[in-house]
Parts: structure tokens; sequence; C-alpha cells
């Protein structure tokens, strides 16, 4: 005798296509309430010092540089240089910036932080700007972030991206969709967990005394992706954070070929020393299913009706995504055509992660819970106890311990935490060796 019902079998590629789905709906529905774009100010009462960190940068710094000592809100413009090959602090310093020598690559440092910690001492504003080479600054930029900075404690923007040719705007457009599902879009309303904070480092504002007391940047010394790094580590001592849309105020030309955009794109934005194995598993898991397997089951004719719902989701954000371009053409449309090789190429960077960067290669850093920690890496004792900071301490490398709970730091406090549930912002005072988030009314 047959059953009255049939019982059908579950899929599980299905069921997790579907879980990733729905992941990806609830992250693509916070751009409802987003925050508004910034808008430039001009008139500023607040002394703003900019610093640009670079390296064999001759070719690219000019027009920033150019643009920033234009704008009258910036009190002074600083330029470290660290240790160039080319003409780059002889341009900086013909251009009218002061320029900061660099010292030496201390061991267990990444050259960019190395060279932000320098040029955040020797600032004399009461708020710094960073910038990258590569970005052009509008005017108006400065003030507007120098007035975030009555809400938050450091402020991140995202640019418009200037990208030459369909094929290079692809691949980066098809790279930033990556970004749009695995975090949502940017200007959130509400914070997100510490360990789920994402940055820009092309452009963040802060104020100095704020980050001299935290020593933020040598907390993340040894990250390549320095940026979230940073981001995250001071979230997660109760900074608030703000990741706030400036297209209409800056312009970034971050790579010059295709072949650029996948080799350094794709190698920085898998996050992989700044998130533990759980959520690179998950992010990977989403970008594949929500974006690559929908194109590869429609180029095999055999899309099912999750795969259409998908690829619809796709043109609408694809069509979200020309506003970050400067000059969008018909690369961003193409762009969904490339997420299958976006997909591989994130893969490939989190199981193949590369550390080199301007002809500097720096060791292994990892934020799991398999890291080893030693003495040397980490202040806590055997016994729990702390040992005394010693001069020293600034040339040794960072470590994290996203599993570890009974972690404590000193010089060398945990950056990330996707695996600790306790981690809250503001939700519990800084312990002894953690920077307390900055005072902003006593700082107006």
């Amino acid at each position: 005798m047959r059953p009255l019902t049939a019982r059908r079998s579950v899929n599980p590629l299905a069921a997790l296509q579907a879980a990733a789905a729905l992941a990806v709906g609830v992250r693509l529905a916070r751009g409802r309430t987003r925050l508004p774009a910034l808008t430039p100010v001009k008139a500023t009462t607040a002394r703003i010092s900019v610093v640009i960190p670079a390296r064999d940068e001759e070719r690219r710094i000019g027009p920033c540089l150019s643009a920033v000592l234009a704008d009258p809100a910036v009190t002074e413009v600083i330029v470290v240089d660290d240790e160039s090959g080319d003409g780059t602090a002889r341009l900086a310093a013909e251009l009218g910036a002061k320029v900061v020598s660099g010292a030496p690559l201390p061991r267990g440092w990444v050259g960019k932080q190395w060279a932000l910690r320098q040029g955040v001492e020797a600032a004399d504003g009461d708020v710094v700007v960073t910038l990258d080479a590569d970005t052009r600054p509008v005017p108006g930029l400065f003030g507007a972030v120098a007035a975030a900075l009555d809400r938050y404690d450091l402020v991140t923007v995202g640019p418009r991206f200037v990208c030459d040719g369909a094929a290079e705007q692809a691949l980066h457009a098809s790279f930033l969709a990556t970004l749009v599902y695995r975090f949502g879009p940017i200007g959130p309303s509400t914070p997100p967990a510490p360990h789920r904070v994402v940055a820009n480092g092309q452009c963040m504002a802060f104020r100095r005394t704020a980050m001299l007391a935290a020593d933020g940047f040598a907390r993340i010394r040894g990250y390549t992706t320095d940026d979230v790094a940073l981001a995250r580590a001071l979230t997660a001592d109760g900074w608030a954070v703000g990741f706030l849309d400036a297209g209409g105020l800056l312009e970034v030309d971050m790579h010059e070929s295709v072949a650029e955009v996948w080799r350094e794109w794709g190698r920085s934005l898998p996050l992989r020393d700044v998130t533990g194995l759980r959520w690179q598993a998950a992010d990977l898991a989403v970008v594949w299913l929500t974006t690559a397997l929908p194109i590869l089951r429609l180029a095999a004719g055999r899309p099912t009706r999750l795969d259409l719902a998908l690829l619809a989701v796709r043109l609408l954000v694809t069509g979200a995504l020309r506003g970050s371009y400067t000059r969008p053409g018909p690369g961003v449309l193409l762009s969904p055509l490339l997420d299958p090789l976006t997909a591989a190429r994130l893969t490939q960077a989190t199981f193949r992660p590369v550390r080199t960067w301007r002809g500097r290669t720096y060791p292994p850093l990892t934020a799991d819970a398999d890291l080893t920690v030693t003495a040397d890496a980490h202040p806590a004792t055997a016994t729990g106890t702390r040992r005394p900071a010693t001069a020293t301490d600034a040339c040794r490398p960072a470590v994290t311990a996203d599993t570890d709970p009974t972690a404590t730091t000193d010089a060398h406090p945990v950056v990330t935490a996707d695996t600790d549930p306790t981690v809250t912002t503001g939700a519990r005072p800084a312990p002894s060796g953690r920077s307390a988030p900055p005072d902003r009314s006593a700082a107006r």
C-alpha cells in the first residue's frame, strides 16, 4: 500500500543555497536604512593634519598632494617616505608637503602601519586624516570627516573608483560585489558586531591624542589587512567606528591594469588574516552559492528558480554599484559574468595567502585558533599574570586569539573575536592594557 504522502528527499546543496540567499537578503535589506552620504564641509575650526604613507609612489602621488595642499581646511600635509627607491620624497617636498623620512622597518611591522605611526607622531593637528597616495580628494572632504568625528571616534569612508577600460571595471565591480554580499552596503545605520566591522584604509580620520593613547597602529603592526584590523581592534575597545559613503568627495585610482586588480585586490579582499576559519568558510560559501553558482548553471542551461531569483538580485546590485565608479561603463554591467572567476580568486587567496607588498615579504600571521602563542608574542605568562611592558615590545609582532576567551593583553590586545561571544561594543569596561574609548564631548 502506497503512503498517502510521498516523502521528498532534501537536496543539501539547495538547502545551503537557500540559507546563503537568506543571509544575503538580510544584508542587502540594510541598505534601506543606511546613513546618507557625506556632503562637503569647507569651514571647520579643527586643525587637520593629513598623513600620507608613501613607498615608491612618485608616479601617483602628485595629483593627491596637489588636491590636499589646495584645500584651505588642511593645516599641514605630511608625507612619510617609507624608504622609497624613487623620487617620492623629492616630489613631495617640491609640491610643498612636509616630508618625514621613515625609519628602518622594525621586526614584526608591516610598512604601512610603521609609516602611519610615524606620521601621526609627527603631526600637529588635533584631527588626523590618513590618505593613500592614489586618492584624489575633493574640497570639503576633510571638513566633512572632521565633522563626523562629533559622532564617531574613527571615521573611514568609501570612495568612487577610477577604472581604465571595461575589462578592468568589470573585474573590479565583481570583486566589489563580494564585499556587499558579505557585509552589506556601506554606511550601516546599526553598528555591526566587532568581528564583522569593515573599513577602508584609503581614507581614515581620528583624533590624534586618542590614537596615540590607543597606539592603534602598533597593535595591528603585523597585519596586511591593516584597515579592518584597526577598526575591529578599536571597536572591541568601545570606539564608535563609522564607515560612511564619501563617493562625491573622494576618488581612487587603485590599479593600472586588469592583471593588477586580479593580483592585488584579489589578494586582500578575503580578509584572511583578520577573519576566523568559520567566518572564512561562511563568506566563501555565500559568494559561491549566491553569485558564482547561478551564473554557472545559467551557462549550462540548467538554472533553478532560486538561481534566477539570485541573478535578478545580482542585476539590481549591479545597478547600485554604478554609483561607486567615477565613469561607470559597460564593465559594471558585465561584472556578473566574472563572478565565478572572482569566487575562484577569493578561494585561492584564502587558502594560499600572499604577504608580499612593494618588495617586502612579511612572515605568516593568522587570526585562527591554531595560532601558536609564545611568550615573545603574548604578554600573558603561564600563570595568567601580566609581565610589565618593555621597550622591545614595539618591535614584536602582534598576534590574535580568536577562540581563547582567557587570553589577556597588554602591548598586543586581541584584534578580532570571531568566536568569542563575550566581545561587545562598549558593554564592559576596557581591561588593563586596552585603550578606553575617546571622550568625544571633551574633544570638541
